[in-house]
């Protein structure tokens, strides 16, 4: 046979209301409330120990009870006199009219783009300027590749000119040696 738990209820306000639950623990009547908060850490929600406020919770167990905290003229009456804070002028019996309500404030004007536009164009100058320096850079290395290739071209040639001079004078002392 299993064990009955023994079943606490517990209240916690949920705006004009208290909300009563019985349940076994303090976590259980949280998942009953729906909370994901510890309210009883907070200090929100507790313990009932009153037998007449007790009940009716211990004969639905699990459901939450709901019951209006005090009447609504209880209610009302706790309200502030002027909820807005405002201070109101004193009234012979007449309601003064609902105060006129301020006119939305001026959009402030754009800034200006002036400096925008003028860093803008500067650095497309800029970008511009660079590029044909670089332009520019790029045909004198062309020229001067183009430089070196004659030069080494012009070279090779020298060297096997004054190779084959030397080959055919290495040639005229071989044979003057063997005479």
């Amino acid at each position: 046979m299993a064990r009955q738990q023994k079943l606490n209820v517990f209240r916690t306000p949920i705006g004009f209301h208290d909300a009563y639950v019985a349940a076994p623990s303090r976590k259980a009547a949280l998942a009953a409330w729906g909370s994901d908060a510890d309210l009883f850490a907070r200090g929100v929600a507790e313990l009932v120990t009153d037998d007449a406020l007790s009940a009716e919770p211990l004969a639905h167990p699990g459901k939450v009870i709901r019951r209006l905290r005090g009447t609504a003229e209880e209610q009302i009456a706790a309200l502030p006199a002027d909820p807005s804070g405002r201070k109101s002028s004193p009234s012979k019996g007449t309601s003064a009219p609902p105060p006129k309500p301020e006119p939305a404030p001026k959009p402030a004007p754009r800034p200006s783009r002036d400096r925008l536009d003028a860093a803008e164009r500067e650095l497309a100058a800029t970008t511009e300027r660079q590029q044909q320096e670089l332009a520019e850079i790029r045909e004198r290395q062309r020229a001067l590749d183009r430089e070196r290739r004659d030069l080494e071209t012009r070279h090779e040639r020298e060297r096997q000119v004054v190779g084959q001079a030397l080959e055919k004078e290495r040639k005229l002392y071989a044979q003057k040696l063997a005479r």
